[in-house]
């Protein structure tokens, strides 16, 4: 119940005094307040900052520690600021502070407003899976049979640790008659492979691959990466030369793949505004940032920060795609649902 306030009357006694009466005196106490343009200098400018680096956050550099990815990386955790910098701006009552922040709100909604909402749809006849299973899961055979039920078309499986993958093997046969293992990465698919291969992403081991799916739809060209890590380094910045080599390296395969329709899979240690994928991302369309609910954010498991985990597609439409339960790994597996016509 809102408080009222108390005025003298005549005889020495009070009565409440108007809301109306209240308002007009806090009103004229506002603007009798000669500081409430001058407060909050630095607040505006927290907020000015704040959009001008959401504005032009390709243009940061990445020489020194890769700061341009690393912004990149968890970019929309900068709208995360801006119900601080709005309680502020109230504590401190200044109106230069309330008036910027409305830039940085503004930015951020242009920019992943239309995430907020699920734009899942209810068509397609094919669903695919990603997951990063981590090598050092401690219940393989609960990860399979969780993914499993995802209703998954094809699978992928990153971070294959050799030794056990005949457990996931075991735990997927029921459900996937075929399958494909390279080094670390592997495909499980209810339709044939053919021409499964290892592609070759500069690291000198196996963590990429490239298989044909014989779909009722026709050919697909399913490929399955999971690039290097990245570090955040107190004394190296962002750490993530090798990633991004590897990355050039996996646009070099998709753009040279001679099927029409494409499917890539895995864990790419990035997300899709580090511009460090730009040659993964200029020529295959994400399924989370087309058809997601929300931002679909996969890693680290306890608690999503950052969408790393992709699917993306070329010459087939994107219809939903959504986060599955999480299993004994660190990461979050991710499922779509796509379109694909002969």
């Amino acid at each position: 119940m809102a408080q009222a306030y108390m005025t003298e009357t005549g005889n020495g006694g009070s009565e409440p005094e108007p809301s109306g009466t209240r308002f007009r005196r806090r009103l004229a106490a506002l603007r009798g307040d000669r500081g409430i343009w001058r407060r909050g200098l630095v607040l505006a400018a927290l907020s000015l900052l704040i959009s001008l680096i959401m504005i032009f956050h390709a243009e940061l550099p990445n020489d020194v520690g890769n700061l341009g990815s690393l912004t990149e990386t968890f970019l929309p955790w900068l709208g995360a600021a801006i119900p601080l910098l709005l309680a502020a701006a109230v504590f401190r009552r200044s109106a230069t502070a309330l008036i910027a922040v409305v830039l940085p709100a503004v930015v951020w909604a242009n920019l992943f407003g239309g995430l907020v909402t699920g734009k899942s749809g209810p068509g397609g006849n094919l669903v695919v899976a990603t997951h990063n299973v981590d090598a050092d899961n401690p219940d393989p055979q609960g990860t399979a049979a969780s993914v499993a039920k995802s209703g998954a078309d094809v699978l992928a499986l990153t971070e294959l640790k050799a030794g056990a993958v005949p457990a996931y093997e075991k735990a997927l046969a029921a459900t996937y008659k075929f399958h494909a293992v390279e080094g670390t990465v592997g495909v499980w698919s209810k339709f044939p492979l053919t021409s499964s291969k290892p592609v070759d992403i500069r690291l000198g081991w196996t963590r990429a691959m490239r298989t044909t799916v014989a779909t009722p739809y026709g050919d697909i060209g399913v490929y399955v990466a999971h690039l290097p890590s990245v570090r955040v380094k107190l004394n190296a910045g962002f750490t993530a030369n090798q990633r991004d080599d590897s990355a050039d390296a996996l646009g070099s395969a998709l753009a040279s793949e001679p099927l029409k329709k494409v499917i890539l899979l895995g864990d790419l240690n990035g997300t899709m505004n580090d511009r460090a994928l730009s040659e993964v991302t200029s020529q295959m369309r994400s399924t989370q940032g087309a058809v997601g609910d929300g931002f679909g954010f996969s890693w680290p498991a306890p608690f999503p920060m950052a969408r790393i985990d992709q699917i993306m597609v070329r010459g087939i439409t994107p219809e939903a795609s959504w986060t599955l339960p999480r299993t004994g790994s660190d990461h979050l597996p991710v499922a779509a649902r796509v379109t694909a016509r002969l």
